[in-house]
């Protein structure tokens, strides 16, 4: 596994994007598509905003965005010591359901687990560590 960038900034809208920036040149150094570039970067930006708004209600903490690469496959992982979140345990919306039914919230976890390959969570030394996996297509 080759770590391609590592960023570590304030759990704050203001840096959001830095970290974007960061995980967008890695995907396009590693040669991935224009739409797979832009799929990974709205999947880490939904998934830093719900860092930012939800990991922190006591104050304010730092984020780590680290991209690795293993084979073909970028990995970006989001690492923040907030309160225990794992966002794969959050069943998909019903979104055939009449708005008026819908639960409020979820969607942006929906987003991010249809627009990335595969999504892990696992909680480590009191860190949540959110993995977003995206497959570079072979042409």
């Amino acid at each position: 596994m080759t770590v391609l960038s590592h960023v570590t900034l304030p759990a704050q809208l203001e840096f959001l994007q830095e970290f974007i920036q960061a995980v967008s040149s890695c995907a396009k150094k590693q040669g991935f598509s224009t739409k797979k570039v832009q799929e990974i970067e709205l999947a880490t930006e939904e998934a830093l905003v719900n860092v930012f708004k939800y990991s922190y209600p006591e104050g304010t903490g730092d984020v780590e965005v680290v991209c690795t690469l293993e084979g073909s496959t970028l990995m970006v992982d989001i690492i923040d010591s907030g309160i225990p979140f794992d966002v794969t345990s959050v069943p998909d919306p019903d979104i055939n359901a009449d708005i008026s039914d819908r639960k409020i919230g979820g969607l942006g976890i929906f987003f991010i687990k249809k627009l990335m390959d595969d999504v892990r969570y696992r909680r480590e030394n009191n860190k949540n560590i959110l993995t977003l996996v995206m497959k570079k297509e072979h042409s």
